[in-house]
C-alpha cells in the first residue's frame, strides 16, 4: 500500500514538473507592435482564434484641434462615427498562409472610412509587409517593430 502511494506521489511530481517545462504555443511571427508608415500609429497585432487581428493601440497626434481625441469621422456607418480612433479593429480576420504570411483579411483605413481586402508578410524579424487592395489595385505599406 504504501509503494503505491509512492509510486502515485512520484508520478504526480513528474507530470507538474513536465507540464510546467513544456512550451508554450508558438505565436505566429508577426504577434506585437508595430508602427505603422511614417510613425502615425501603433497597431497591436494579436491572435483572434486561428486568425491574426489588429488594434490602433497609439497615434502620433491622438487629439484634434479642440483637443479631444480623434474620431472614426470617416466611417460609412455613421453610428460609427463617434467612435475614438484608438481602440479600432484595423486588422481583421488574417488567416496564416504560410510560416510568415497571412491573407484573406481586411484592413480598415480611418483616413478614408473604406476597408480593403488584406495581406501582410514579414520581411524580416522586424519588418511587415501590409497590403490592401480594391479589386486588382493594391497599395503596400511597410510597418516596423516597436514591441514583440
Amino acid at each position: 500500500m504504501r509503494n503505491s502511494f509512492v509510486a502515485k506521489l512520484g508520478l504526480a511530481a513528474f507530470l507538474s514538473v513536465a507540464l510546467q517545462a513544456a512550451p508554450a504555443a508558438a505565436q505566429p511571427a508577426a504577434v506585437g507592435v508595430w508602427a505603422t508608415v511614417e510613425g502615425k500609429s501603433h497597431v497591436d497585432i494579436a491572435p483572434c482564434g486561428e486568425a491574426l487581428c489588429g488594434t490602433i493601440i497609439w497615434l502620433k497626434k491622438p487629439n484634434d484641434d479642440a483637443g479631444q481625441p480623434l474620431k472614426d469621422g470617416h466611417n460609412k456607418d455613421e453610428s460609427l462615427r463617434s467612435r475614438p480612433i484608438i481602440g479600432i479593429n484595423l486588422i481583421t480576420d488574417m488567416q496564416p498562409d504560410g510560416d510568415k504570411e497571412w491573407g484573406d483579411g481586411n484592413i480598415y483605413n480611418p483616413e478614408d472610412g473604406d476597408t480593403y481586402s488584406s495581406s501582410m508578410s514579414l520581411v524580416d524579424a522586424d519588418t511587415l509587409k501590409v497590403e490592401g487592395c480594391v479589386f486588382v489595385f493594391c497599395k503596400e505599406q511597410i510597418w516596423t517593430r516597436v514591441k514583440k
